[in-house]
């Protein structure tokens, strides 16, 4: 999504971007290496450069999720930076780091609190995410939603037609806390009740643990020929999947999660979705309009959901084109720059 704000000309703003290349992988994400000093050092020495060369007045940063190594870098980012500028804008991409000081050891807590509080901004992607920035003391607290390019017409989409099998699809990290558990559980409970469906997973395993007990649910169960395992994916080939799958299903209950952007993908191509009652992910799914949630960690009750849609070829289509109207009128890439660009002079002018 920082990403997403760069590359366009706003008629209000003028973005100078410092990249934040901490981690080199997925496995590297959230754990301590001395590489990572020197990121640290070179970003902050390069963020000075910014703010004299550019004349740079607002500093924007994404806080990090309520995990130490990551808040400890935010720690002495932010105290290394944040005076430099006459205002402070705080995206909280993850949720929950306003909770996290008590977790400190005491002598770092006055640290924190120079590091995070008092930001002039505070942007949340949901109303249903934690109110970091107001929680730490932020002067404006505004929502505003992710937004995606609309890639609907890049790829050819499809359903299964009433012979052929339906297909699931999920995509994340393959982590306990993303709901793969619960969605293997509950697919097993859809095979068992004759449902003709296959699974596809698409992302890449958290650690090697978690993938043999999953493997070995599955092979328990006598299901191994039903699922598809896709591993990463990007791009058109991360389309054609959204494109071409039926449901949409992501049980979620991530202990960062704050949006779900993947639901966005998925109704971009009209597909209706199961999820999760957890943090933001209801701001994008209206429970019986275009899809349905779910307690966390209910197997059950996704088994439930999902049998509904699978029998009801209508109600796919229903809840597929309320997804994708949704997703249109509030979703686009377009709308979020606009709203942020919003935000950001507000807090400037205020």
């Amino acid at each position: 999504m920082v990403e997403a704000l760069l590359g366009v000309e706003y008629k209000e703003l003028k973005l100078f971007h410092v990249r934040l290349a901490y981690s080199e992988d997925m496995d590297s994400v959230g754990k301590f290496a001395l590489r990572k000093i020197f990121v640290l050092t070179s970003t902050i020495l390069r963020v000075w450069w910014a703010r004299i060369w550019h004349r740079a007045e607002v500093l924007y940063y994404p806080p990090s999720g309520p995990n130490l190594v990551p808040v400890l870098r935010d720690i002495i980012f932010l105290c290394a930076t944040r005076w430099m500028f006459r205002r402070t804008v705080f995206h909280y991409h993850a949720g929950g780091v306003s909770g996290f000081e008590d977790r400190l050891p005491t002598i770092l807590r006055p640290l924190f609190r120079l590091a995070y509080r008092n930001a002039d901004l505070a942007i949340r992607t949901a109303a249903q995410n934690p109110e970091d920035g107001r929680l730490l003391g932020a002067r404006m607290d505004v929502v505003v939603p992710n937004g995606i390019p609309d890639m609907r017409g890049a790829v050819k989409e499809s359903l299964a037609d009433k012979s052929a099998s339906l297909t699931i699809l999920f995509t994340g990290v393959l982590i306990p806390s993303k709901g793969v558990q619960v969605l293997l559980e509950a697919f097993n409970m859809l095979v068992e009740r004759g449902a003709d469906v296959r699974l596809e997973l698409m992302g890449r395993w958290g650690d090697a643990e978690f993938r043999a007990q999953c493997e070995s649910f599955i092979e328990r169960h006598r299901i191994k020929d039903r699922i598809d395992f896709l591993g990463v994916k990007r791009d058109q080939e991360k389309l054609n999947h959204f494109a071409q799958c039926d449901i949409f299903c992501f049980p979620s209950f991530f202990e960062a999660e704050s949006f779900g952007l993947v639901l966005l993908e998925a109704m971009q191509f009209s597909k209706p979705v199961v999820s999760t009652h957890w943090r933001g992910i209801p701001s994008v799914v209206q429970d019986g309009v275009n899809g349905f949630l779910v307690p966390v960690q209910d197997a059950d009750a996704v088994a439930d959901r999902l049998m509904v849609l699978v029998r009801d070829q209508q109600l796919r289509q229903r809840m597929g084109d309320e997804g994708r109207r949704i997703f249109a009128a509030r979703f686009t890439l377009e709308r979020f720059r606009q709203n942020m660009e919003a935000a950001i002079v507000a807090a400037i002018r205020s």
